[in-house]
């Protein structure tokens, strides 16, 4: 008898051991789940509209149309509100590449040339409002924006104008461009230096760098890295810049102080990388490989490559949460993103975005 109910004891004290660790387990994961207290906004090159996903239960929850050709996409300081490049100039297939990985252009015709199909009166820069989840207008950004970077006051947008090899500066309170700024053939990213004070364009057809005064909206210079690059990030204290070649297959490392080339990094063969970001402790930079459908993992201090992460289908805007334990992409042919564990390095979710996901941006849920 005093066995059977020590047995019972014994019984009832492993239950309630297994009951506490379940709901340990839950509620951490619940946490981890209501953690995640931003949206998720994707711009979508061929639907012409941007959808919202839930950060937490990574669902569809709204679908906002802002206008022909939505690419690059990003948020005020604040987190008010939303900012979507929107362009009239109907997308073209990529050019075609020689044995170097540099563009083939025909005769007398490149991608910037003027398209007798754009329409005009639809580029600038769409706005949205955050608590509603609506177009609320939009603003002037010269002839058709692609990409943009926001100053850390808010205050203005630096934008690429693809199609004129410029670049525009647009005063957000007075609705004007400030200052037309030329660069050379397809600017395409634009990125600011974590200080605020510089900002580099990054032009597509030769491969060159303008990196131009935030303040007097000067080229202090511009430099060479080929391959068709297509954006720029910065380590946090901005001593260093990371720009992809997409057609060479290489990441360049610059010194920002120097405008100097580091070093430029190859990456597996196939590689074609388009969007890099610098993970929030400055260790790691990511890429997306684009056709090659993976994320580069490069060391931040080192440079050396540490691996790819399999993603999508041609993963191309990407963006990290902010405690860098996730990345999104943004899968163009296959109209979704990927939701990827960065400690485990695993893809573990796609969620269906709209047709052509291009850009993609954490947004903080409003209070």
């Amino acid at each position: 008898m005093a066995n059977f109910k020590y047995m019972n004891m014994l019984t009832a004290i492993r239950l309630c051991f297994a009951t506490f660790c379940g709901l340990v387990l839950f509620g951490s994961a619940a946490r981890g789940q209501s953690g995640q207290n931003y949206d998720i906004y994707i711009s979508n090159e061929r639907s012409d509209n941007v959808t919202v996903i839930d950060g937490a239960t990574r669902e569809a929850v709204a679908t906002i149309p802002v206008g022909k050709r939505p690419r690059g996409i990003h948020v005020s300081p604040d987190g008010k509100t939303v900012y979507v490049a929107v362009s009239g100039t109907p997308p073209e297939p990529p050019p075609k590449l020689d044995a170097n990985g540099n563009p083939i252009f025909q005769k007398g015709h490149d991608d910037d040339d003027d398209n007798k199909n754009s329409d005009k009166s639809a580029d600038g820069i769409a706005v949205i409002d955050v608590a509603q989840r609506k177009l609320v207008g939009k603003l002037p950004a010269g002839s058709d924006p692609e990409q943009f970077a926001v100053s850390p006051d808010g205050t203005r947008l630096f934008i690429s104008n693809e199609d004129v090899g410029t670049a525009s500066v647009l005063n957000i309170a007075s609705r004007k461009v400030e200052k037309i700024i030329p660069t050379h053939k397809e600017p395409e990213g634009v990125g600011i230096r974590p200080d605020g004070k510089v900002f580099f364009v990054t032009c597509e057809t030769d491969g060159e760098i303008f990196a131009v005064d935030a303040s007097t909206f000067k080229v202090i210079t511009h430099f060479n890295v080929g391959g068709r690059p297509r954006s720029v990030d910065f380590l946090p204290d901005g001593s260093r810049a990371f720009i992809p070649s997409e057609s060479a297959g290489q990441i360049h490392v610059i010194d920002t102080a120097n405008y100097d080339q580091l070093e430029t990094v190859v990456l597996a063969k196939g590689s074609r990388p388009m969007c890099v970001k610098v993970s929030p402790d400055g260790k790691k930079v990511y890429a997306g490989t684009g056709r090659a459908g993976s994320i580069c993992v490069l060391d931040a201090q080192t440079h050396k490559v540490l691996g790819y992460i399999k993603a999508g289908t041609r993963p191309w805007g990407i963006i990290l949460s902010p405690d860098g334990k996730l990345l999104y992409s943004a899968n163009g042919p296959s109209n979704d993103i990927s939701v990827i564990d960065l400690e485990t390095e695993k893809e573990v979710q796609r969620v269906k975005a709209g047709a052509s996901p291009w850009g993609i941006v954490l947004v903080p849920k409003p209070l």
